[in-house]
């Protein structure tokens, strides 16, 4: 009776770090302890008031107590085709959206239309920890190309091509990035677009993160790059980080006929329609003007750049300039190696516990990004908790500078 109580597919996925670290660092703050939480991927603003009393009225109105289409409320749907025209520059059918459970539904049911067994998919790295997840879970293969500091975090034709089998189904495309707050240029954007018209490469490009950009970079949706790859491309996106709405789990995909029509069929067994009264908070957010994202993008810039210079005076950390997202992403292997007191640290998943137990610091390690050597923080925190949780790593590290 014990014996496989677990499926072999369940059972090879790993839990979300990004998630294990933020949990371990409230729990430990729940105990009393006073960790500040550089793990989560969480803007925390809150969502904004209109928003709100979208919600609170459609909670009132009797015909949001009902089911609703599996695809999407229709009004979502066209406020979604509005703003990809609006914020992306190019135009869409609202019955090629469909609207998800959070964005993470989205990124599983994209691979689940179009990977089968033994197809191969190129994974750049540094990665979202999920992607590796999604794509096993179809059948398919991760096929890891990494690109690190030197290159920007960002991958090139020739890795690419260097990647590609006859196995090739698809690449996944994350600008701006998560982990590492990469963004490719209209230019880089473009290449890759043509790449994979000119080989039948599939891609699925999230962009979750397109308003949070900062300086002079520029976020260019590869489908304005590259029109004619519509028919091989599934869009990624969501409300969760540019509206501060992580909690109301309202994503979606966008892509051909047939896969819109593939996941739908999917998601109508899977969990039927996203839940009416987060659907209509969505609605107010997609429909009205970027006003309170401009404010909070000017909150992370402020923060992005506090968090840079502080990390940078810390030796052993190598820090590239994030240009999107709310993420920095140093290099840490110079800190490898080494010990701290009577603790030994050899990787960066060590060091990432020693800061956590030494300085009640949470960091969230490379291991999870497919890059070891690396920490990850976020800085879609508080000014005042940055500040203080940086300063306890310099005033820790400074204690064993060579």
């Amino acid at each position: 009776m014990e014996k496989n109580r677990i499926s072999a597919r369940l059972a090879a996925i790993t839990p979300s770090a990004t998630l294990a670290v933020d949990a371990k660092a409230k729990a430990l703050k729940a105990a009393g302890a006073p960790v500040i939480g550089f793990g989560a991927g969480e803007p925390d603003f809150p969502t904004a008031d209109y928003i709100v009393e979208a919600a609170v009225e459609a909670a009132r109105d009797p015909k949001n107590h009902r089911y609703s289409p599996t695809k999407g409320l229709p009004d979502l749907r066209e406020a979604i085709a509005k703003k990809t025209l609006r914020d992306s520059g190019y135009e869409v059918d609202p019955n090629l959206i469909l609207v998800t459970n959070g964005g993470k539904q989205a990124v599983f049911q994209a691979f689940a239309a179009i990977i089968g067994e033994g197809d191969e998919v190129i994974l750049p790295a540094p990665y979202w920890t999920t992607y590796p997840e999604a794509i096993a879970l179809a059948g398919g293969t991760p096929v890891i190309v990494t690109a690190g500091v030197e290159a920007g975090y960002k991958v090139t034709i020739e890795q690419l091509e260097a990647a590609r089998t006859e196995k090739t189904k698809a690449l996944l495309l994350c600008s701006p990035s998560n982990p590492t707050g990469a963004i490719y240029t209209p230019e880089e954007t473009k290449a890759i677009g043509h790449w994979a018209l000119e080989h039948g490469v599939w891609v699925i490009t999230d962009e979750i993160y397109e308003h949070l950009v900062y300086g002079d970079a520029e976020f260019t949706p590869i489908l304005r790059a590259v029109p004619e790859l519509a028919e091989q491309t599934i869009v990624l996106g969501g409300v969760a980080k540019t509206y501060a709405m992580t909690g109301w789990r309202v994503g979606w995909m966008m892509g051909p006929k047939d896969v819109i029509a593939a996941a739908t069929n999917f998601q109508s067994h899977l969990t039927s329609n996203v839940c009416n009264i987060a659907q209509r908070a969505a609605l107010a957010a997609v429909a009205g003007d970027l006003t309170v994202v401009h404010q909070m993008r000017e909150a992370f810039d402020r923060r992005r750049q506090t968090i840079v210079k502080m990390l940078r005076e810390i030796d052993g950390f190598v820090v590239p300039e994030p240009q999107a997202a709310f993420y920095v992403y140093p290099e840490v292997g110079a800190l490898l190696g080494r010990d701290y007191g009577d603790r030994r640290v050899e990787t960066s998943q060590d060091l990432a516990d020693l800061i956590l137990d030494e300085v009640q610091v949470a960091a969230v390690p490379g291991e999870a990004f497919g890059t070891p050597g690396f920490l990850r923080f976020s800085y879609a925190l508080s000014d005042e908790d940055l500040v203080e949780g940086i300063t306890r790593l310099q005033q820790f590290f400074a204690k064993y500078a060579s």
